[in-house]
């Protein structure tokens, strides 16, 4: 089943605050929320996931 993670959740997992976070969706660098109603937003969980580990992939490429 799939989750819906809320931002400080989302700072939590990924160690990034607010605005590092919106930063890196403007880039188009790190998931969009999606709107769960009209002033609320959240992530969805499996593209948190695979950002968290694409980073680290990314990472361990750079320093290999």
């Amino acid at each position: 089943m799939e989750s819906l993670l809320r931002l400080p959740e989302v700072e939590r997992l990924t160690g990034l605050k607010r605005s590092a976070i919106y930063q890196r969706i403007e880039r188009g660098q790190f998931p969009r929320p999606i709107h769960v109603t009209e002033k609320a937003v959240a992530w969805v969980g499996s593209e948190i996931s695979h950002w968290i580990h694409s980073t680290i992939a990314a990472d361990r490429r750079e320093v290999a």
